[in-house]
């Protein structure tokens, strides 16, 4: 695993978060038949709301993440890593922030919800020990919805 730290995102990662966004759901668009929301993501306002966290390697900013805790769970609503630099474990720190924050707050778990189609994603959650809740279809989006028990 690469050295990185996180930290807030602030207003000047917004273009740099966007590009990650864009460039790691790009191979879910045929997929899909559409764009997935978070390539979509109004990223400054997430911002400014204080949800997004990025990870920073070597003065490189690598992967984001947009969570925020509710009133019983910590909900990743959006991670992605820049495809050129995924596979070094930055998206491992970024659920391991959740898993943080989670705890911090008292929260009994970690929610997150990624799409049917996006099959990398789901095999990567099973092996953080993320387990299957539900499914269900939203906005014509068919997600899958997973949950870790603190």
């Amino acid at each position: 695993m690469v050295a990185a730290t996180t930290r807030k995102a602030t207003a000047a990662d917004a273009e740099r978060v966007r590009a990650i966004a864009r460039a790691a759901y790009a191979k879910y668009v045929a997929r899909m038949g559409r764009e997935p929301p978070p390539m979509l993501a109004d990223f400054p306002a997430l911002i400014a709301g204080g949800v997004v966290v990025v990870i920073d390697s070597a003065g490189v900013l690598c992967g984001y993440m947009a969570a925020w805790p509710e009133a019983d769970i910590y909900l990743i609503d959006n991670l992605a890593v820049d495809p050129a630099q995924q596979g070094k474990g930055f998206g491992r720190l970024l659920v391991e922030h959740a898993i943080d924050e989670a705890r911090r707050l008292k929260l009994p778990a970690v929610w997150l919800y990624t799409n049917v189609a996006m099959t990398e994603n789901l095999a990567i959650y099973r092996r953080l020990g993320f387990a299957e809740t539900h499914r269900a279809v939203e906005h014509s989006l068919h997600r899958v919805y997973m949950r870790l028990t603190l």
